[in-house]
C-alpha cells in the first residue's frame, strides 16, 4: 500500500503550495540581492491561474450561483481557460471559453483536451475583444451561464491573499523585502501585495505591464489602454513599470539555458523588472512569480529565435 502522504482524493487538492526557487542569474552582478520565484507551473493545470479558477468556482458553489444546470463561461488568453477546464472536469461542470484566435496552439489543445468548448474572438482585438464577446453571450442567455468574470471577481485576488502571499511569507521566513508581479487580470499582484503589506508595510511592491498596447507579452495587459479590471487597486503598487517585449524574451531564454527553468513570456517580464530593481538597491530579498512554463509557448517562437 502506498504511504498516505503520496495519496490525494482529487486533483484540485494539489493546487497551491508551489516551490520557491532561488534564481541565480543576477548573483554575480548583485551579490547582496537574493532573488526567488514562485514556480507556478507546479500547479496541476500548469499555471498560477489554477489558484484563481479554483477559488472563483468554489465561491460560485458556496453562493449558489453555480449549479449543475449552468455552464461556466469566461474570457481568457489561455491559462485561466486551462485552469477552468481542469477544475470543471474534476468537479463535473460544463465549460465554454472565449479566447482570441491567435493564442498559442498548445493552450488551445490543452483546453480542448479537458473537454471545454472554445469560442474564438477577433485576434486583432486581443483580450479586450474576448471580454466584450463573452459579455454578449451572457447577456443573450443569462440563465444558461455562470460567469465568474476573472477581471472583476474578488475571489481571484482572494486566492493569492489566502494562498500565494502566505506561502511567500512562510517560505522566506518573513524576510521578503520586495515583491514583483505582472499585470493581467491583476489578481496575483493585488491579492499577494495586499496580504504582504498587511504583514509588513515596508515591503515594496512593483507591478509590471507591457510598455505599450502593441506587445508580445502574452497574458499581460497594458492597463492604460485596456479595459481596466475592476479588481485592480493601483494603490497597492509602489511602482508600475512598463516592460519592453524583446528584453523579456531574452531573459526568458537566458534563464532556460543557464538554470534549466523553461518559463513563459511573462516570467521574462518579471526577470526584466527584477534586474531593473537590483540596479537600484544595495540588498534585499526579492520575490517574483513565474506564472507558467515555456512548454505552452513553443509554437510562438519564444525559444526559436536567437
Amino acid at each position: 500500500m502506498m504511504p498516505s502522504s503520496t495519496v490525494t482524493t482529487g486533483i484540485t487538492r494539489l493546487i497551491g503550495n508551489t516551490p520557491l526557487l532561488r534564481i541565480q542569474m543576477f548573483e554575480r552582478e548583485f551579490p547582496r540581492v537574493e532573488v526567488y520565484a514562485k514556480a507556478e507551473w507546479f500547479n496541476p493545470g500548469g499555471s498560477v491561474k489554477d489558484r484563481a479558477a479554483l477559488w472563483m468556482i468554489e465561491d460560485g458553489e458556496r453562493r449558489g450561483a453555480l449549479t449543475r444546470e449552468k455552464t461556466i463561461i469566461d474570457s481568457t488568453s489561455g491559462n485561466t481557460g486551462i485552469a477552468y477546464a481542469m477544475v470543471a472536469a474534476a468537479k463535473g461542470y460544463r465549460v465554454k471559453l472565449v479566447m482570441p484566435k491567435n493564442v498559442s496552439a498548445e493552450r488551445k489543445a490543452l483546453i480542448s483536451a479537458y473537454g471545454a468548448e472554445i469560442v474564438y474572438s477577433d485576434p486583432g482585438e486581443g483580450s479586450d475583444g474576448a471580454i466584450l464577446l463573452v459579455r454578449q453571450l451572457v447577456a443573450a442567455e443569462p440563465d444558461s451561464y455562470f460567469y465568474p468574470d476573472q477581471y472583476s471577481n474578488p475571489a481571484n485576488a482572494k486566492a493569492h491573499y489566502d494562498g500565494t502571499a502566505v506561502e511567500i511569507l512562510q517560505q522566506t521566513g518573513g524576510r521578503v523585502s520586495h515583491f514583483i508581479a505582472g499585470l493581467g487580470t491583476t489578481g496575483t499582484f493585488v491579492g499577494t501585495s495586499r496580504r504582504l503589506k498587511e504583514h509588513d508595510p515596508s515591503i515594496k511592491t512593483i507591478a509590471v505591464e507591457p510598455e505599450d498596447s502593441f506587445h508580445g507579452l502574452e497574458g499581460l495587459k497594458h492597463i492604460p489602454t485596456a479595459i481596466v479590471p475592476k479588481i485592480w487597486d493601483p494603490g497597492l503598487a509602489d511602482e508600475i513599470w512598463g516592460c519592453p517585449t524583446e528584453p523579456a524574451y531574452d531573459l526568458a531564454r537566458t534563464v532556460a539555458r543557464t538554470e534549466g527553468l523553461l518559463v513563459g513570456h511573462s516570467s521574462g517580464a518579471a526577470l526584466w523588472a527584477v534586474r531593473r530593481l537590483a540596479e537600484t538597491i544595495d540588498d534585499g530579498v526579492v520575490v517574483t512569480v513565474f506564472p507558467d512554463s515555456g512548454d505552452r509557448y513553443l509554437s510562438t517562437g519564444l525559444y526559436g529565435r536567437r
